[in-house]
């Protein structure tokens, strides 16, 4: 059977669709990129905020529409699939079935009797299929999350927070760099908290010695970890590791206590600035990253500037921002969302335009500085490339580092780069030798 994937939302949601992509190659099925020449079509869903939400009721909609004769199987899991499976189910007659996140320790069994073709029932047991670039992987180390914040829904779409044995990750990171990947992303919903829920105990730094020390491994870098379950023995295995990429992303969500409390955030503005100033104290080359929300039920102007002012304190690196939207199933669903969409967008406009100031003069900092760099396209104009150094997160999310290269390369090479130029929040260079081993 011919079947095509459809994977929308963040990259955890990605992982469960290469492990989809897994079970159906163990099959022996067939893929393809277009569901318009498809047998069958699977749509794995993102619900986590409106706009995935509507991304996804749009794609079931435009698939659905071209069913019948060939197409003539729709299956839609996933997020959204948790959140609104009845709901899912009385709107779509014509999707054949609607599986949620519960179901997929048996999703083989579920797969075989919609579509009429074995489907082997180990799903997350056999090789992932990489959907994104081959010199790149993310690795899920826990699913779930127990923080109880007030604006979000994953508690309730994901459970509880529930970590991957050490020896199984290890053994994936293995697997992966054998088969030629080069760069690692490490995601949990709150990657800081990975093996509390073994004993008690928080356990990242210890796997992150194990990872570190797999044969023939490049880059490993962990995003999503909570300033409050940052302790200096992490910060010192990151430092003093010879893999792990000095990368701190730490969504903070406010920079005022005010805020933070209404979040449901552990930790305060004080915390947030130590934590900060002890990675870049430890860590001389570290990198931080956070997101900011702009416009919370009950935000004020003053609770306003007090975001501005941990930009201001910090300098964070990179930095995202992001008007706040109200979540069925959340607490803070039913606070009065009393900030005017206009405001939001201006707060966060006045974010954005504060943090591009000061990573403009930061990235000057960096010139003269020469860096390793992961190319990852090869642009239009002469012999330039474009890629990332560790400065860089996957997806675009940062930026990027053009390289004017002195010989001919393909995606995934790994090239030592001296920074010449900054243009905004992207570093240019030229090549300074040959092609990183």
């Amino acid at each position: 059977m011919k079947i095509a994937v459809i994977s929308l939302g963040c990259a955890k949601n990605l992982v469960d669709t290469e492990n989809l992509l897994g079970i159906l190659r163990e099959s022996g099925q067939e893929f393809t990129s277009s569901w318009k020449d498809a047998d069958a079509c699977i749509i794995n869903t993102c619900g986590f905020i409106t706009s995935a939400k509507e991304e996804a009721l749009d794609t079931i909609e435009e698939v659905l529409a071209h069913k019948g004769g060939k197409l003539n199987r729709v299956i839609v899991m996933g997020c959204l699939a948790k959140r609104y499976k009845p709901d899912l189910e009385a709107a779509f007659p014509d999707v054949d079935r609607v599986i949620s996140i519960d179901e997929y320790g048996h999703l083989g069994q579920i797969l075989s009797e919609t579509l009429g073709v074995r489907i082997a029932n180990d799903y997350g047991k056999a090789p992932r299929v990489l959907a994104g670039k081959p010199w790149m992987a993310y690795v899920r180390i826990a699913d779930g999350c127990n923080n109880r914040c007030s604006y979000c829904a994953i508690p309730t779409i994901r459970g509880r927070f529930i970590s991957r044995p050490q020896e199984d990750i290890v053994r994936e990171v293995r697997d992966l760099t054998a088969a030629g990947v080069k760069e690692i992303n490490l995601i949990a919903q709150d990657s800081s908290m990975y093996g509390f829920d073994f004993d008690g105990h928080l356990h990242l730094s210890e796997l992150l010695k194990k990872l570190d020390a797999v044969d023939g491994v490049r880059w490993i870098r962990v995003l999503y970890l909570y300033p409050d379950e940052i302790p200096d023995d992490l910060i010192d295995t990151i430092n003093s590791s010879s893999h792990i990429l000095p990368y701190f992303d730490i969504p903070v969500q406010h920079g005022g206590d005010r805020m933070l409390k209404a979040m449901h955030r552990r930790g305060s503005r004080a915390l947030i600035e130590e934590r900060c100033r002890a990675i870049r104290s430890r860590v001389p080359n570290a990198v931080l990253r956070t997101t900011l929300i702009a416009g919370f039920p009950g935000e004020t102007e003053e609770d306003h500037q007090e975001n501005l002012s941990l930009v201001r304190a910090v300098h964070f690196d990179h930095l995202g921002a992001f008007t706040y939207s109200k979540e069925e199933g959340t607490p803070a669903f039913d606070m009065d969302d009393n900030v005017p969409e206009e405001v939001k967008e201006q707060r966060k406009a006045e974010i954005m335009k504060l943090q591009e100031s000061i990573a403009a003069e930061d990235r000057k900092k960096m010139i003269g500085t020469t860096a390793e760099v992961l190319l990852e396209s090869k642009h239009p104009l002469g012999n330039m490339y474009i890629g990332r150094s560790a400065f860089y997160a996957p997806d675009g999310v940062d930026g990027c580092v053009y390289v004017k290269c002195t010989g001919q390369h393909s995606p995934g090479d790994m090239v030592s780069v001296k920074i010449t130029k900054t243009a905004k929040q992207d570093l240019i260079g030229e090549e300074i030798d040959n092609a990183v081993e």
